[in-house]
């Protein structure tokens, strides 16, 4: 609250005032980032990489099925075509081995996003972005604070884009941060993020006027947005450690229903880090999470699934064939996400890990009776 009475009584609540410098100074430090841009989400920011690449009816964007709406929207509202690309077998994230045979002469960037806070094989989609000069966009939305191969998440492709939705690790009820690691992309990237014009040139002395010079919108959060979303980070290591505690106490509660085949519990690569951004189980079907969500609720315990292949979308399928994601469709179906949340206390843990052993023992009963 300190932080957001001195972004009012500062008399300039508007963007891109001291708190808005603040947070992007230090993305810039401690991740590397060359540039980075607060914006009022991650939507805004993927809508910003959308108008940068200049993508349009002439242009395919490659997207995982897996993922959130706004992935693919930022790129359908500028006329380009969504190819999408399925999951890993064994982890929601893109299977980078497929990516290669869906480029085609009209493949303009490859859409990376880092599930769960956990990596994509970087190099390989790096190698492929050299191999057929495409742009590579990184959808951090979850992945703060998570890295590969000792690098930043958000630092490797030529664009990158990060979340603070109140869902996410760092918030600031809804916000988001565009990066920028090309140099071709940073005078434009400031430009559209002030609305087409050059009036962050203007207010650093670089011109003596500004006017409109380009397109773009009103991307910038209010100062209010920026003072929240400064409090968090000068508490990020408390939180990050918090976060990672409860998602290891998750594991090893639950790791023995994964060794007894009952259920998969999440993969984290060696290349890549967890940042404890969520923690989620793999049923063996439908009907099996149906049951285990109903049979948490019933506990008052709030577990959901989560995203829903866009590929199988009654938007896509207006205009386009069906496709055969199988992968994503298996996420689709049998992925269950557990509360994790930064308040949240042992007990209330155990309760939910308890509440899960109880269901599964009493399957295991069901079918010893049959």
């Amino acid at each position: 609250m300190l932080y957001i009475e001195q972004a009012v009584r500062s008399g300039k609540i508007s963007g891109n005032g001291i708190f808005t410098k603040k947070c992007q100074s230090f993305f810039e430090k401690e991740y590397r980032f060359k540039k980075a841009l607060l914006t009022t989400s991650c939507t805004d920011a993927l809508e910003m990489c959308a108008l940068l690449i200049e993508c349009g009816p002439e242009d395919e964007i490659i997207v995982p099925s897996y993922t959130f709406v706004s992935t693919a929207l930022a790129f359908v509202r500028q006329g380009a075509k969504i190819v999408f690309a399925d999951s890993e077998k064994f982890h929601p994230n893109v299977d980078v081995n497929k990516l290669e045979a869906l480029i085609t002469p009209r493949t303009k960037a490859i859409v990376v996003v880092h599930y769960a806070g956990v990596a994509v094989d970087m190099d390989e989609v790096m190698r492929l972005s050299q191999k057929y000069n495409l742009v590579v966009i990184e959808d951090a939305a979850q992945a703060i604070d998570s890295y590969y191969k000792g690098k930043p998440l958000g630092s490797i492709g030529h664009l990158a884009t990060f979340s603070f939705h109140e869902t996410k690790n760092v918030i600031s009820g809804e916000g988001g941060l565009l990066v920028i690691n090309e140099n071709d992309f940073l005078e434009r990237a400031e430009i559209i993020w002030e609305k087409g014009t050059n009036r962050a040139s203007f207010f650093r002395g670089e011109v003596n006027k500004y006017g409109w010079i380009d397109i773009g919108s009103s991307f910038l959060p209010s100062e209010i947005i920026a003072s929240f979303l400064w409090a968090q980070l000068e508490n990020l290591t408390a939180i990050q450690e918090k976060r990672k505690m409860i998602w290891d106490t998750y594991y090893s509660g639950l790791k023995f229903l994964d060794d007894q085949e009952k259920l998969r519990l999440p993969k984290i690569p060696k290349y890549a880090s967890n940042n404890g951004h969520m923690f989620y189980l793999i049923c063996d079907s439908l009907e099996t999470r149906s049951d285990l969500i109903a049979f948490l609720r019933k506990q008052k315990i709030h577990a959901v699934f989560h995203y829903i292949s866009l590929h199988k979308s009654k938007f896509y399928l207006k205009n386009n064939k069906k496709l055969d994601l199988p992968n994503a469709d298996f996420f689709t179906d049998t992925l269950v996400r557990l509360p994790l949340y930064f308040e949240m206390v042992q007990e209330e843990q155990q309760k939910i890990i308890k509440v899960i052993k109880d269901f599964y023992g009493r399957i295991l009963r069901y079918h010893s009776s049959l």
